[in-house]
Formats: structure tokens, sequence, C-alpha cells
């Protein structure tokens, strides 16, 4: 994205295609199956299929189908890829901080173009310095939310003192950049998220809640009177210069309309904003809410395979929660099988500090983007499946661990032979 030179060279499909091959060749040198399924495996394909099947009823079969080929198989492949290839701490840590130097990367260069009036929309709102999934004020500010609370929870945690710092940076330039998008539906994400970690985040470090007051106390008269005339525009719509409000008010019934004349096709992926009746107020515009994206789109069934994915996250979080839970180090598998050894003997004492870390910083940010993407049309991008891959992941090593250590307390079975001559 940055440096342009490269692009003929297609590096990302590249490296996905290497990598996918080096996680097969992998698991087949080790007897294992191609992919391991899991519940959200499966719902990310039933999606995928749904998508297919819904392509010949697509008001253009052709634009629904590039959606498909040009934007969610890719999410599919690199999905499967993280969930089948992060299978330790370290790993996950590794992945924790390549989302967050490039979170940083963008974020520093936003600061620094809003700072000199570079990529402003008309002149005000800064939309980022890259395309894709930072193409435009929502989508950019949207992400940063997402994974803020990843570098929050490492900067207010105790650890070494180098990468909190660095991730107190990180953290800083990412509001900066919420900010400066002018984004209202990202600011309500923000204050999801600043909840969600003042509340979590008070178990891991004490005195996080004054330390919540206090940075609010000073960070409020520094916000200029734009943000406040932004922010009082989400419910009053005469502050509301642009019409953004009306016209979202809209297009969700437009959206709702949509899926009430298909309710079992949709009018195909990524193409709403090509559906265009007669009697359409907002013609060739996106939903910007994910539920009625999906459902306006894919019909019933991809609704419900899509918020059944956004059930399996919480699911899964909970799960991991529990094993970790403060206080309840000795928590126990909610099922017999396949062990039931407590997380206090699988994991060490700094690899639990951290998995509790990292199970608040993605309720959190799983909190973040559900408030976002009520504001925006993303139900096949990215970022919440690389959200949905890191808490798959948390929840498998958690379980692998848990299962290597329970066999590992097991005595070892001796051969029948031995038994018959020691009789």
């Amino acid at each position: 994205d940055t440096v342009r030179a490269l692009s003929p060279l297609h590096l990302p499909e590249l490296v996905a295609i290497a990598a996918l091959g080096a996680m097969i060749g992998h698991r087949i040198n080790r007897g294992l199956p191609l992919v391991k399924l899991s519940p959200e495996i499966i719902g990310v394909g039933a999606l995928a299929a749904i998508m297919l099947a819904t392509v010949p009823f697509s008001v253009w079969p052709g634009g629904a189908l590039g959606t498909f080929t040009n934007v969610y198989f890719k999410v599919v492949l690199i999905f499967i890829l993280m969930v089948n290839s992060i299978k330790g701490i370290k790993a996950l840590k590794w992945f924790n901080w390549l989302i967050l130097s490039a979170m940083g990367y963008v974020a520093a260069r936003g600061v620094v173009d809003f700072a000199t009036g570079n990529h402003l929309v008309k002149g005000e709102r800064l939309h980022g310095s890259i395309s894709g999934l930072m193409g435009n004020p929502n989508d950019l500010a949207m992400n940063m939310v997402t994974f803020l609370p990843l570098a929050a929870m490492i900067a207010i945690t105790r650890g070494r003192p180098v990468p909190r710092a660095v991730a107190a940076v990180i953290a800083t330039l990412m509001i900066a950049t919420i900010v400066f998008t002018k984004s209202r539906g990202a600011l309500l994400g923000l204050a999801a998220v600043f909840v969600v970690i003042v509340i979590e985040g008070r178990r891991l470090r004490r005195g996080l809640g004054v330390m919540a007051v206090v940075c609010t106390l000073v960070a409020v008269p520094l916000m200029p009177s734009w943000f406040w005339s932004r922010l009082v525009s989400i419910t009053d719509s005469e502050q509301d210069e642009s019409g953004s409000r009306e016209a979202r008010k809209i297009l969700m019934r437009e959206g709702w309309e949509a899926f009430v004349t298909h309710p079992i096709t949709g009018v195909g992926a990524g193409q709403f904003k090509n559906y265009n009746p007669p009697d359409r107020d907002e013609p060739f515009r996106e939903t910007h809410n994910v539920t009625l994206q999906i459902a306006a789109e894919l019909g019933i069934f991809g609704l419900i395979a899509f918020i059944a994915l956004i059930g399996q996250a919480v699911v899964g979080l909970l799960w991991t929660r529990k094993m970790f839970a403060i206080g309840n180090a000795r928590s126990r598998p909610p099922t017999a099988a396949p062990g039931t050894v407590p997380v206090v003997e699988a994991f060490r004492p700094e690899e639990r500090d951290w998995m509790r870390m990292h199970t608040v910083a993605m309720s959190a940010s799983l909190v973040g983007w559900v408030v976002c993407a009520q504001f925006g049309s993303v139900g096949y991008y990215w970022t919440f499946y690389y959200l949905l891959a890191l808490i798959v992941a948390g929840r498998e090593l958690t379980q692998d661990r848990i299962v290597a250590a329970h066999k590992a307390t097991q005595p070892p079975v001796r051969p029948a032979w031995k038994e018959r001559l020691t009789a």
C-alpha cells in the first residue's frame, strides 16, 4: 500500500499461498487432517456457501461473484490459516504485535496527515493514507477502535517497560486517529471500549478506574469545539450540516425493505448499492448497518449464519474467560472430556496473566466492533474475521494445553506382555 512499485508483485497473494502451502504440508507430515474443523470454520464456510448460492438470484450476478472472489474468499483462506497456525502463546503474541505495528503505522501517518492537511475528506475528516481496509473515515476509525484494546491492555497491565511504552504510544496515536476521522459511530464504539476496559481491566490492574477518571478529566477540556458539535449531531439533526444522519435513517429503512422483498436470497453479496427500485430515495449507497447489509444482500439464511458467527465469538470468549478468571485459577473445563486438569497446572503464572489480559482485550474489541458495525457495511471485510480468529486461537490453545497437561498426569500404560511377565 505504501510502496506502489511493489504492487505488480502481488505480494499478499504470494505470501498467503506460501503460508497455506506450509500449513498443509505441516499437517500432512504429522498425519493430521488438512483443516481442523471448528464451529467457527464451519460458520465461515456456510456463509461462503450462501454467498455463492445466492449469486444467480442477485440483481447483478457478476458483481456478487466478484464480492466473493475478490474479498470474502481471501478472508476465508486467511481465517483458516490463522486458526490452524496460531497454536501457542508465543505465536499469538507475535500476531498481536503484527496487528499493532500495522495499526500504529497507519495511525502515525494519519496524525501527520491531519496536522498537514493531507488525505482529508472535504478538508476536515481524515480518511487514511492507504486504500482497502483504511480507505474511508468510518472504516479507518472502526479498525482503530477494534484493535485499540490490544494496545491499551498491554500498556496498562504489568510487564516489561519497553513493550508497554510502545503500546502506550500506539494507543495514543490510534485514539487521535479515531478523533480526527470524526466518525460518530467510532466515537460511540470508543466509549463502549473504554467502559469495558475499565470494568474488566480493573480486575487486572488496581486503580485503573481512578486512572480512567483522571484521564477523562484531563482529555475533555482539550477536545476541540468541532468534536462536541459532531458528537451532539448524533441526536440533534440541526447540528448535522451534511445531512448524513437523515440519509442513514433512510438507508436503514431501505435495507429493511430490500430484505422484506427478497427474504430468502437477498439482492446479492455487495449489491445493495446496485439495488435501485423506482421508489428508492438514496440510490447507489450502502446500508451503513452490518445486520441490515447481510439481511438485505444474503437473505435470512445468510443473516442466521452471520449472527451465529458473532454468537460463537461470544461463546468462545466466555469459555476462555472462565478458564482464566481471577480468583478462580483452578477452574475446570465446563465438560468432563477430554481432560479436567485445571488451568493453574497447564500454564505458567506469567502465561496465565497474559492470557487474562488478552481475553479482556478481545472482549473490549468485540464490543467495540459490534457498536461500530451498526454504522458500517463491513460484513465481508477482514476486521471481524481477524478478531474472531484471535478469539478462536486463544480458546483452542487453552484447550490444547489443558488436554496436554491432563495426559502428562496420567500413569504410563504398561504393555500387556510386561504385565504377564510380572504376574
